[in-house]
């Protein structure tokens, strides 16, 4: 069995013997896996595109995107892409800027993937927010979906603090205290448990919200 298979179904376990609950989702949903993706560079880019859009309207932009660059954006093709065109596509003059911000960074080597594997969670967060336009959220969904981090906890994302509400039969809206005492029995495999949170909102994760 492939190493992330076998941590994957190491995190099924440890869920199903940690958290009565989270045993609950994961009988009743079943395999929530979600494929890392190795486009790092591709998947930074549909999550600038997809900010505060809607699962359509970026699923078509970011198609436009890829459409306009031959499926190969590049970081050289994305800086020397005119501004005009790329508004054609749809994006806004800040995403241009965070897109073209985020082609720099990756072009004189700030933001290197392959160096990555050897970083933290914190570290790499570090790292990503140094590009405009990305935030601790779009870091924290970088590093489940594009680097298939097992031990991320995005606690300022809206649908996990939504479903642990409506799982763990809360009043309100959980803090990020409270989540993160919830959250103590799911180490090191947060993202797993994050991933059932999000199905049981019938959500798909947020990386896929554009094509992604």
């Amino acid at each position: 069995m492939p190493m992330k298979q076998q941590r994957f179904q190491n995190g099924i376990e440890h869920l199903s013997s940690t958290d009565p609950i989270m045993r609950e989702l994961i009988q009743m949903y079943g395999d929530c896996r979600v494929p890392s993706r190795t486009d790092s560079f591709l998947v930074l880019c549909e999550s600038i595109i997809s900010q505060q859009l809607s699962v359509k309207a970026a699923a078509s932009i970011c198609r436009r995107f890829m459409e306009y660059f031959h499926n190969q954006p590049t970081d050289r093709l994305i800086l020397s892409a005119p501004e005009d065109e790329l508004r054609a596509l749809g994006l806004s003059y800040s995403k241009i800027k965070y897109l073209k911000d985020l082609a720099l960074h990756h072009g004189d080597g700030r933001l290197e993937f392959e160096e990555m594997g050897g970083m933290s969670n914190e570290e790499i967060i570090d790292r990503l927010i140094q590009v405009k336009g990305i935030g601790r959220w779009t870091a924290e969904m970088f590093l489940i979906f594009g680097l298939g981090r097992f031990d991320v906890f995005p606690v300022d994302d809206l649908g996990i603090k939504k479903a642990i509400q409506f799982n763990y039969g809360l009043a309100d809206l959980p803090g990020k205290d409270e989540m993160r005492a919830i959250g103590q029995a799911w180490a090191p495999y947060e993202s797993i448990a994050s991933l059932y949170l999000w199905r049981s909102l019938n959500n798909k994760p947020p990386i896929e919200k554009s094509v992604k």
